[in-house]
């Protein structure tokens, strides 16, 4: 079940900062999300948030929407993102989000994290043979390197929808949106919602 601790997410509005219009839930939820994790800070480790539909969790759980802000009768998002438990920092990402499996309640989920970027002028300099440890220091050292934070989200149906933020341009209204931005993280996220 979700964890109810979610940092104030719930009932936000992340569009009155002036960032880019939400015309669907899931762009709305990223967006929240990534103003929540914008507001926290950078250097921050990765977090995942199922998503639930705000009206069902208000008719089947209203003692946990109470808690998390979605009183009946005011306004909210059509998704409401619940943050989960910390992930585990040992293991790599990938091999975490394979052990998932969501609860019906959940129609959709995303992750926020950090990464440092090139762009795709430098990736032609990658040397070869590298393993990840040896690539991540590599990129880690390149002047053209960029800091960005992704947040990923997919519901159960396949949509997709991503935000991401550069740490040089760390405003709203810099964030990009679009559904194919970080398209392995988007399958990794939707491969948790296959049945085995």
């Amino acid at each position: 079940m979700p964890n109810t601790d979610t940092g104030g997410t719930a009932g936000h509005d992340p569009l009155a900062g002036g960032g880019p219009v939400a015309a669907h839930p899931l762009t709305r939820a990223v967006l929240e999300i990534d103003e929540y994790a914008a507001e926290l800070g950078w250097d921050q480790p990765a977090r995942l948030f199922a998503l639930v539909d705000t009206e069902r969790l208000r008719a089947e759980q209203p003692e946990l929407s109470e808690q998390l802000g979605l009183a009946e009768g005011e306004r909210a998002a059509a998704l409401t993102p619940v943050e989960q438990d910390e992930i585990p920092t040992g293991a790599p990402l990938d091999e975490f989000l394979a052990t998932i499996a969501w609860p019906d309640v959940v129609v959709g989920c995303a992750l926020t994290v950090e990464r440092l970027m090139l762009p795709p002028s430098a990736e032609a300099q990658i040397p070869e043979g590298l393993d990840d440890a040896a690539l991540a220091s590599w990129v880690a050292g390149h002047p053209e390197r960029q800091e960005v934070r992704m947040t990923v989200g997919v519901l159960r149906d396949g949509t997709r929808e991503s935000a991401i933020r550069l740490r040089e341009k760390d405003s709203p209204k810099e964030v990009l949106t679009g559904s194919d931005l970080v398209p392995g993280l988007a399958e990794a996220l939707t491969a948790t919602f296959e049945e085995e």
